[in-house]
């Protein structure tokens, strides 16, 4: 990898709190997603992820162990404690990390440091891995943590992965929906500009509100702009909060239909199908078809 393209990290996954994995499960499933089975971190909290084709993913992320994670964040874990801030701003549900891939979490953490938007030291752990098989692995990972002090609301951090199961997630892939990746992030700020200083320097890609990492694409806009452009409620005033992700589907009429058998509320904007965020959907989710 050359030293251009190492700078410049691609979205690895986003982190959606939700108040239990039963609520994420049964809202993601209905809206066409397969959902990974559990997965427990050593710090107390616990995901379902949904794996899309393109190696992005969401990871629904809950409390399994509140004296776990209260001792976690007594010592110094970055990744519980942030979610705990989030948790008692925004409710149990939403949208409040965008995760990054790194060959070095040593290197970004040093360089979030020299930048000033550090957001704690770098967290090493291992966990448990099983597949839809049976197979189990053990998965290991660092991750680098970056923030502005003001905006409480949303962290990014880079994740480096120290031993990757090798797991056939094929059938974890086929989703009902046709969702097949993560084209854009949308967050919205009251001071776009002063964030996407924070951003830029996170992902390793210039620009002031919009940008485009080698797999997709990163937005910051004002409450309006997001409103109008994509038909959604801003929500409360906030720094940074990320809002909505649009994904890409083979066939939006497939997307449609499914909603509207499962009996999931949805509108049509244009070519795009926007559902609203919902209890185990922290975010807006845009469906769009890419021919």
């Amino acid at each position: 990898m050359t030293e251009e393209n190492a700078a410049k990290h691609p979205l690895d996954h986003l982190v959606l709190p939700t108040v239990s994995l039963d609520v994420a499960r049964t809202r993601l499933t209905s809206l066409g997603f397969v959902v990974a089975p559990n997965g427990i971190h050593p710090f107390g909290t616990e995901n379902c992820c949904v794996f899309l084709a393109d190696g992005t993913y969401l990871e629904p992320l809950a409390v399994g162990n509140m004296q776990a994670a209260t001792l976690a964040i007594a010592q110094g874990n970055v990744f519980v404690a942030r979610d705990r801030i989030y948790r008692d701003r925004r409710g149990e549900d939403g949208f409040s990390a965008v995760v990054l891939g790194t060959d070095s979490a040593d290197a970004d953490h040093a360089r979030f440091v020299e930048a000033g938007v550090s957001g704690g030291n770098v967290l090493n752990f291992s966990r448990a891995f099983v597949d839809r098989s049976g197979k189990s692995d053990m998965a290991s990972f660092r991750l680098a943590f970056a923030s502005a002090s003001e905006a409480t609301d949303a962290f990014l951090f880079a994740c480096e992965r120290i031993n990757a199961p090798n797991t056939d997630r094929t059938a974890l892939q086929a989703h009902a929906n046709g969702a097949a990746g993560i084209l854009e992030v949308a967050a919205v700020s009251d001071s776009p500009a002063e964030q996407g200083c924070l951003i830029s320097i996170a992902t390793g890609v210039g620009g002031e509100n919009s940008f485009n990492l080698p797999n997709a694409r990163l937005t910051v806009l004002t409450p309006a702009e997001f409103e109008g452009r994509l038909g959604v409620p801003s929500g409360a005033p906030s720094k940074l909060r990320f809002a909505a992700i649009v994904f890409s589907v083979r066939n939006v009429e497939i997307a449609r239909t499914l909603l509207a058998a499962n009996g999931i509320a949805h509108d049509i904007r244009g070519s795009d199908i926007v559902v609203q965020p919902a209890p185990g959907q922290g975010a807006a989710f845009i469906f769009r078809e890419i021919r």
